[in-house]
């Protein structure tokens, strides 16, 4: 019976999963995972696929025909989305928006958009809700295929923040999110 339980929530989270485009069930090997593992790996793709479905809320591009790519520096980041196809122009159109709205809302301190996507109890964001105006520069610019927030603040916690906050969107997105490359902590031009 309890054999049956578990198959049958691990059938239905796949099925979940594999709606959501976020995990490619042809690609993972079960007999290779331990209970825990496996388990371990279903929590992400439920995850990624709340994620997902929440996030059209929110952001007026396609989650699966864009990337989002975080890249650490040491006064904070970049955060890019391009579309995966930079001759998809509604994409790019639609990305670049996207980052100038938000980056005005960031700076009043709004962060109801990642909240809403990510929770409230996102790593990071706390502390991004509570910098005073100013402690955080955010910079908008066009990048090939889509466009780019460039955070910048002297403050090492909120470097901190922003860190956790870019692991978070990292876990979260999944297969539509990657890490960028750092060059003496410049961002890597896309």
């Amino acid at each position: 019976m309890l054999k049956t339980i578990i198959a049958s929530c691990a059938i239905v989270a796949l099925a979940s999963a594999a709606q959501a485009q976020t995990v490619d069930a042809t690609t993972m090997d079960h007999s290779k995972m331990d209970h825990a593992t496996h388990m371990k790996m279903m929590a992400e793709a439920q995850r990624q696929a709340e994620v997902s479905g929440r996030g059209k809320d929110v952001m007026p591009f396609n989650l699966a025909a864009t990337t989002h790519i975080f890249t650490k520096t040491a006064k904070g980041g970049a955060q890019q989305v391009v579309a995966k196809k930079s001759t998809d122009k509604e994409q790019v159109r639609q990305a670049r928006a996207h980052l100038q709205e938000i980056r005005e809302q960031f700076l009043k301190g709004d962060f109801s958009g990642p909240s809403h996507i990510h929770g409230q109890d996102m790593p990071g964001l706390a502390d991004l809700k509570a910098a005073k105006p100013g402690q955080i520069a955010i910079d908008y610019k066009d990048v090939t295929g889509g466009g780019q927030l460039i955070y910048k603040t002297q403050d090492a916690s909120l470097v901190a923040a922003l860190h956790k906050w870019f692991d978070a969107q990292l876990a979260d997105h999944g297969k539509d999110a990657m890490e960028g490359h750092t060059s003496h902590g410049v961002p890597a031009k896309q």
